[in-house]
């Protein structure tokens, strides 16, 4: 059976990344956080930019936690295929 809590306790919740490229004058950044709602479900909270900048944010709702981290270590795979780093 699976268990959201013991998922917790092996995969990230919250994760950095940047990517840095002096010679494209690029400085950017990445970050992903999951937290719980009041209704048994739980958010992927993404925010973006330039590093400096506030950037953009985009809240995704999911069923659960272990969905919502699964979304995030999906997204970081992609991220991190693009140049991203932790």
């Amino acid at each position: 059976m699976f268990d959201a809590h013991h998922q917790l306790d092996i995969f990230p919740t919250a994760l950095k990344l940047r990517r840095v490229d002096p010679s494209c004058n690029m400085r950017r950044f990445y970050i992903m956080t999951v937290q719980r709602d009041l209704f048994g479900g739980a958010s992927l909270i993404r925010e973006w930019g330039r590093i400096g900048s506030r950037g953009q944010s985009m809240i995704e709702q999911h069923p659960d936690e272990g969905l919502a981290i699964s979304a995030l270590l999906k997204l970081a795979a992609a991220k991190r295929k693009r140049g991203y780093a932790i």
